[in-house]
């Protein structure tokens, strides 16, 4: 019992304080990285439409999701959940919303991001189940996702002198 007291607030106070979670749905390839809100005792997600992807998650499906520590970065906790999508205008998603609204940054649509969210987007809650997974012990690191961003020219040869000289004193 002092196992998963301990389980459940470590989740809770993790997820809290970072500002990102990697979430895995069922049968989605790998995890991707989100922002989030703690509330009512799970994350709450807003995406599709214009915001972030939500693949992979389903209303009653679970997720995966992992939490970093806020000082190292490193993984501190992957715990598993349960997904319930919020029913726009419900009180649920209306308290949701509420507390998702102030962590959007640059929104582009400022306040009108409510009514948007409504009628272009899902709000999703992911509440843990108690289970905790173990960390693993070998190297998850993966290819970057293909895209047709490059740099156009390399750096040029005298960049770093240029940036390590000092300037005269006046």
């Amino acid at each position: 019992m002092t196992s998963e007291l301990l389980d459940q607030a470590l989740v809770e106070e993790a997820t809290k304080k970072s500002g990102l979670v990697w979430v895995r749905g069922a049968g989605a390839p790998a995890a991707r990285a989100v922002w989030h809100v703690w509330a009512d005792g799970g994350v709450c997600l807003v995406g599709d439409g214009a915001e972030q992807p939500l693949t992979g998650l389903a209303d009653g499906g679970s997720a995966e999701v992992t939490v970093r520590s806020k000082d190292k970065g490193g993984r501190l906790v992957t715990w598993t959940a349960t997904v319930t999508e919020l029913s726009a205008g419900s009180p649920e998603w209306e308290a949701a919303v509420a507390e998702l609204k102030g962590k959007r940054l640059n929104a582009p649509d400022g306040e009108a991001m409510t009514e948007r969210w409504a009628r272009e987007c899902r709000v999703l809650r992911l509440t843990p189940t108690g289970a905790t997974g173990s960390l693993p012990t070998g190297n998850l690191a993966e290819a970057p996702v293909p895209t047709p961003v490059t740099t156009r020219h390399p750096v040029p040869a005298g960049l770093p002198r240029l940036l390590t000289k000092r300037r005269k004193p006046k």
